[in-house]
């Protein structure tokens, strides 16, 4: 008798625990139904009628406007160098400025940064009036107040603000892209390929690994 009960127990929680699966995957099934008829409408629809557009098609801004470019930095000395001397060649004389947050205390990044911004516009140092570390929001909030002191140096209005981190690897044309995207869109998010680290085995994949879920976190957002 006692096993009887026990066996009708343990099928009543089998079947609650399926059901409450059941009812949790609802929502990740309506979503893939959703994706996937998006998907079709755009293949049948949207991809016959316009040709995909590229970066060489890109037309230009019908109000083009400055981009202000937001970097927080912490004990970036190793690579924030080279970030800004890749954005630097690789944007031109675009109109954009790159405002990087600093912190008084962080000399090897001051360091990194300051000769670079020495002579060079485009490149403008925020430093807290705080010692580091903070937090990333106190560290964009001086950069924000930064900006807003550069556009009344100028009498120049930015356009938009656009996000970097100090290892990122940015794209040649996402200044021009963001100047027509915003003309349409109040937020843009360009989708981020995650580069593969350099190292041994063990760092290797671990930096994969960490590759992977960031790669499908972006698309998730994107």
């Amino acid at each position: 008798m006692f096993f009887a009960s026990l066996a009708k127990a343990h099928h009543e929680i089998l079947l609650f625990a399926v059901v409450g699966l059941a009812i949790g995957g609802i929502d990740d099934f309506i979503i893939d139904v959703l994706f996937l008829c998006r998907h079709l409408w755009r293949r049948l629809t949207v991809y016959s009628r316009h040709q995909r557009m590229t970066t060489v098609t890109l037309p230009a801004s019908v109000r083009p406007g400055r981009i202000a470019i937001f970097i927080p930095a912490w004990r970036e000395a190793d690579v924030i160098g080279p970030m800004l001397r890749n954005a630097l060649a690789h944007w031109g004389h675009q109109d954009y400025r790159i405002f990087v947050g600093l912190y008084p205390n962080d000399q090897a990044t001051l360091d990194a940064v300051a000769p670079l911004a020495a002579g060079e516009e485009r490149l403008i140092l925020c430093i807290n009036e705080r010692n580091g570390p903070t937090t990333k929001a106190d560290c964009l909030n001086v950069v924000w107040r930064t900006m807003l002191r550069e556009e009344a140096r100028t009498g120049v209005d930015f356009k938009a603000i656009v996000m970097h981190d100090a290892e990122d690897v940015v794209h040649r044309d996402e200044i021009r892209l963001f100047d027509v995207m915003t003309d349409r869109f109040q937020l843009v998010q360009l989708p981020v390929l995650p580069l593969p680290g350099q190292g041994g085995w063990w760092n290797k994949a671990i930096a994969n690994h960490y590759c992977d879920e960031f790669a499908e976190t972006n698309c998730m957002l994107s």
